[in-house]
């Protein structure tokens, strides 16, 4: 697969160090594609979650495959078909109620190792276990850092559905634009903290400056808890608007006072 993408397994593995470095992989450096022991191939418990964050979060349809526990696959050669099943190496995906991933792997250098996904009432963890002496010590570690996690943690999420009204426009071939928010809002909390009593609040002028570009920042959502700022959304113009010329305001003048 490596040749057939790049051409060889040397420029392939040179594009994955770029990949890495970009997802500020800082401590991560690959020799190889397959994975297998080798000088000066390495990396880190928190690289791995940073590509398996990557991974679930820009193709979470890699959930529907790494959580099928047994699969029959049939071996097509010249010689005819064989059939042979093949079992998940990922325990947990039975053991551990909240499992959806994500990838085991071992070798004699680096033992036994696992990134573990976990998802509980829409938040969704990642456990990295590495040099685990045995394969049931690295599910039983993953175990405990999860349960860890979804103890400590908890999300405020708001989808910001709620209808924003319009911005008035000055000096513009429209009175008003239409506003909407960027994107919903999300915060993680671990200090315990009671996320019921955080408000939102809109940070917008009265009115805008024709001319209007749409996908522009016309203001932003702020979240407050406990008197502090927790984050922030941008809240974004809906639509075009051109700055009024005399013929514009001459033909209004027009529409009132004629037709």
């Amino acid at each position: 697969m490596a040749e057939h993408i790049w051409g060889s397994e040397q420029e392939f593995v040179s594009q994955m160090n770029q990949r890495a470095k970009g997802l500020g992989m800082e401590n991560t450096n690959f020799v190889n594609c397959c994975g297998l022991d080798v000088d000066n191939h390495m990396t880190t418990a928190y690289d791995v979650a940073l590509m398996s964050r990557e991974l679930i979060s820009k193709y979470p349809q890699i959930h529907d495959y790494c959580t099928i526990w047994m699969e029959n696959i049939t071996h097509e050669t010249r010689r005819g078909s064989s059939e042979f099943g093949l079992a998940n190496t990922n325990k947990l995906i039975r053991q551990y109620q909240y499992a959806t991933g994500l990838k085991t792997g071992s070798t004699s250098l680096a033992k036994f190792c696992v990134s573990a996904t976990a998802e509980k009432d829409g938040l969704e963890l990642i456990a990295v276990i590495m040099a685990a002496p045995d394969p049931k010590i690295r599910f039983q570690d993953a175990t405990t850092l999860l349960n860890y996690g979804f103890g400590k943690c908890q999300v405020y999420k708001d989808e910001n559905k709620d209808a924003l009204p319009p911005m008035a426009i000055q000096g513009g071939t429209e009175d008003s634009v239409p506003l909407a928010y960027e994107s919903g809002f999300s915060y993680l909390d671990v200090s315990g903290a009671d996320l019921s009593s955080i408000s939102k609040e809109l940070k917008l002028p009265e009115s805008a400056e024709a001319p209007i570009k749409k996908g522009a920042t016309a203001g932003k959502a702020t979240y407050i808890l406990n008197g502090k700022e927790i984050g922030s959304i941008k809240i974004l113009y809906q639509k075009n608007i051109k700055k009024a010329l005399f013929k514009d305001y001459f033909l209004d003048t027009l529409e009132k006072y004629f037709i």
